[in-house]
């Protein structure tokens, strides 16, 4: 803050101030507005606002004051609607475009009052318009350049998913795992709604976003049966949800997503043809399958099964003949056979 006009406050009519064509917020919450009006009708404003003057040539020929205000945005609404008529303020000169956005942003951020968008527009048009680079944004804010980086990062979201994260519907954490699949938008669009109406925390959402990335690596990585695909995306229009088929060696799985115990019961009804089947039907008939498929490998596989059995039978047969014998041998010079 350099350069303070005679650094004095100075009251000026309320109606001579313009708002700042750099200030970052855009939304403004009216309850809160609402309750600083009623605090400055009570107390006065307790803190000046600060503005910069600029002379301009009027069209009679004389030179008029104009004053722009650098912070205060929510001081002055609150001002107008407590029906002041002069505030206080702070009057800079020879600050140009850069420092009064910089001032904006800086007044804004300290008080927190910037929710994350916002903060992401305001850099932004450093970048844009200022040629600012991300290591210099974040030296004037006192954050790093990755907080930046990240924060720019959010301008890619969809404009649904910006509305929601300005409302606070969602958190900036919740916006990670969606900028996951920024090349995927129709995944990108049900993963939000999923975070908004299941409520789900950010680890929750993470943990989908990444099962879906690794599906993409996966799918690139293999070439991907047309077949499976087809069954997965035609699945997906009968039950109106996410599904994914899972194929390995043998056989594989199927994941079925749905919200609520009614999607559950819808889904179980759509699936269900008809009741009383078999449950190891898809075991029996995979095993047929085997079997047409390598008929003289099953058939010597049983022919060595049966072959094991009855080689045991004799053995066990020999074993005992041996015994009966032997038991036969020890009676015959057995004391109770002689007589004196």
């Amino acid at each position: 803050m350099s350069q303070l006009y005679s650094n004095s406050i100075f009251w000026i009519d309320i109606e001579k101030i313009k708002p700042n064509p750099f200030q970052p917020r855009r939304e403004f919450n009216e309850a809160r507005l609402n309750d600083l009006a009623d605090s400055i009708r009570t107390y006065g404003m307790l803190q000046p606002l600060v503005v910069s003057r600029e002379e301009v040539e009027k069209e009679d020929g004389g030179i008029g004051v104009e004053y722009e205000l650098i912070a205060g945005e929510r001081r002055l609404r609150a001002s107008k609607l407590a029906g002041l008529e002069q505030v206080p303020v702070i009057i800079r000169v020879g600050d140009d475009g850069i420092t009064k956005l910089e001032l904006a942003i800086i007044e804004n951020l300290q008080r927190e009052d910037l929710n994350p968008v916002e903060r992401a527009r305001a850099f932004f048009r450093l970048v844009e318009e200022f040629k600012f680079t991300h290591v210099q944004i974040g030296a004037k804010v006192g954050k790093s350049r990755e907080y930046v980086s990240n924060t720019l990062r959010l301008l890619a979201l969809p404009q649904e998913v910006l509305d929601a994260l300005s409302a606070g519907k969602i958190s900036e954490g919740h916006t990670r795992p969606i900028l996951m699949l920024t090349d995927r938008p129709t995944e990108q669009m049900v993963l939000f709604k999923e975070i908004i109406f299941k409520k789900m925390t950010v680890r929750d959402a993470e943990k989908v976003a990444r099962r879906i990335a690794y599906d993409r690596v996966r799918k690139k990585e293999y070439i991907p049966d047309p077949e499976i695909s087809e069954m997965e995306e035609k699945l997906q229009e009968t039950l109106g949800t996410r599904v994914r088929i899972e194929k390995k060696e043998n056989g594989g799985y199927i994941t079925i997503d749905f919200f609520t115990n009614d999607d559950l019961h819808t889904i179980l009804e759509i699936i269900k043809k008809k009741e009383g089947r078999n449950p190891n039907e898809m075991l029996e008939k995979f095993i047929k399958t085997q079997e047409e498929k390598n008929p003289i490998n099953v058939k010597t596989e049983i022919e060595a099964n049966d072959k094991d059995e009855n080689d045991i039978s004799l053995e066990n047969n020999k074993e005992k003949e041996e015994e009966r014998i032997a038991e036969e041998e020890s009676d015959l010079y057995n004391i109770k056979n002689f007589s004196i």
